[in-house]
């Protein structure tokens, strides 16, 4: 593979919605201030011409493009990599913010040897106060980075999507991401990196994949984002993706990171909601061990439903 220092690093940002335009427009100024400049910022508007001519008009220095393939993140991501120059392909989610260095530390980690993709921290940014029962164990609902990740660069599985640069060899070789896993027409499905990093693993020989919790970004939760109905439709959304991974790469890859979170982090995480509950007689944390424990069911029943039934 390719050192990296001289390389250069197209982002891309998937939109939708006039709705997120401010966050948008922060978006992009914030890989426009990095202290590693990006070679070309490319937005992908989602079957949304006026939105896409909004662009147009009032962003100018980003290189605007419809989503040329079916309606969906999967599909606004390929368009975006198909149209990127560089060498390495960034994504960042339209309502996330990257620290100033975010690709910096991205790009350190694709400097060592086999390395095909690494990814960063997401911070949770609350638009309204963050309810005492929702477990950081369950961040992932939110798009956010969740307890049990690793405090120190690490190898890890897959990536988060909307927090990460791949070479761009992966789209070469394996077409980009598959359309009817991840998030669209408003459902809230997930996994399209899951599956894809999965399918690295498989095609290629010895690479890897490495989180780096020192490039990180801020992600905002829109207000409804951290209500339990969300939480549950998200969880279950999650078991179905899961299910579609499984059919697609083989259920031993696509529950592997899966099993060992289930086993460490979420019953830890239930034992801890216990033990502060006696211990400082706080509900609350009674709350976050039930609702590990209720998002655990919905993902199951998800997956079950996925694998077995009609959804």
């Amino acid at each position: 593979m390719k050192t990296l220092n001289e390389s250069k690093i197209s982002v891309v940002i998937c939109s939708y919605t006039e709705a997120r335009w401010n966050d948008l427009l922060a978006a992009v100024r914030s890989i426009q201030t990095q202290t590693r400049p990006a070679f070309e910022i490319i937005v992908v508007i989602d079957h949304n011409p006026r939105m896409l001519a909004r662009v147009h008009a009032e962003i100018p220095d980003v290189i605007g493009i419809p989503n040329r393939e079916a309606q969906g993140l999967s599909g606004g991501r390929n368009s975006g990599a198909q149209m990127a120059q560089g060498d390495v392909i960034g994504f960042l989610d339209d309502d996330a913010i990257a620290a100033p260095d975010w690709l910096q530390w991205l790009a350190t980690s694709l400097e060592q040897p086999n390395v095909m993709g690494a990814g960063g921290l997401v911070k949770p940014m609350w638009s309204e106060e963050k309810p005492d029962w929702f477990p950081e164990e369950f961040y992932w609902v939110l798009g956010c980075s969740y307890r049990g990740l690793p405090q120190e660069p690490s190898q890890v599985r897959n990536l988060f999507g909307g927090c990460m640069c791949v070479r761009r060899e992966l789209f070469d070789e394996l077409g980009g991401f598959t359309s009817g896993i991840g998030r669209a027409n408003g459902r809230p499905m997930g996994c399209e990196e899951t599956e894809l990093c999965i399918r690295a693993f498989q095609h290629f020989h010895g690479i890897k994949f490495i989180y780096e919790p020192r490039a990180w970004a801020w992600h905002r939760i829109i207000p409804g984002r951290a209500s339990w109905n969300y939480f549950r439709e998200r969880c279950y959304a999650e078991g179905l993706s899961k299910a579609k991974v499984s059919a697609l790469v083989g259920a031993g890859d696509a529950l592997s990171s899966e099993w060992r979170y289930t086993l460490h982090t979420l019953t830890r995480g239930v034992w801890r909601g216990l033990a502060h509950g006696i211990v400082e007689r706080d509900a609350a944390a009674f709350g976050r061990g039930g609702a590990i424990l209720a998002g655990l069911f919905f993902t199951g029943m998800g997956y079950m439903v996925g694998t077995f039934g009609k959804n």
